[in-house]
């Protein structure tokens, strides 16, 4: 081998390396951008009462859902993944409590985000989940929620303004405990 050729190639292998690494990388993230993830830690966050950034997505049956049509009610906007241990674990629970509360002014949105078309469907299906629900591939919904994992869920009042924010799988007696008390808020502000 020439001077030249030994050059090359020990400029090459380091490339190749680091290229090898970074699909790799990508592989096994599922082409998730870094950052989010399932949380690890639940409860309540804090959050300043402001109008919820509007959404008109397409929903995995086709038709549109656009969050500034549904004031007047509250709504638990819910960032979810198939793939997602605890999105699973409270896909039952959320499933119940929406049933629960047909007919009185609340809807459920989910936006299942970072995640494949037929995962969605099948998950929507395996946990009878009957409120509408879009796909968010890229992530932009979340990221204007500023979603920093999953499951997170946003609470709008009837205003249309973001008031509470629950991060973690959410049991039925919380999400009722929190539908209930957005509803009185909502019902004495109209007297």
């Amino acid at each position: 081998m020439t001077h030249r050729q030994w050059v090359i190639l020990w400029v090459s292998l380091p490339l190749i390396a680091l290229f090898g690494i970074l699909g790799w990388a990508l592989a096994r993230s599922g082409a998730n951008p870094g950052g989010l993830g399932v949380n690890s830690q639940f409860g309540e966050v804090a959050v300043a009462s402001q109008p919820a950034p509007n959404l008109s997505m397409t929903t995995i049956d086709g038709s549109t859902i656009d969050l500034s049509a549904l004031r007047g009610k509250v709504v638990m906007l819910d960032f979810w993944s198939s793939w997602c241990p605890p999105c699973r674990a409270e896909a039952p629970a959320l499933s119940q409590v929406y049933e629960e509360y047909q007919g009185r002014p609340v809807e459920f949105v989910g936006i299942a985000i970072w995640d494949k078309d037929q995962a969605i469907r099948r998950f929507v299906n395996d946990f009878n989940v009957l409120y509408p629900n879009a796909i968010d591939p890229r992530g932009r919904a979340a990221i204007l929620y500023g979603v920093r994992g999953i499951p997170e869920k946003f609470f709008i009042d009837a205003q249309g303004n973001v008031v509470k924010k629950l991060v973690g799988p959410i049991n039925p007696d919380t999400l009722r405990r929190t539908l209930d008390e957005l509803l009185a808020t909502t019902a004495a502000s109209s007297l």
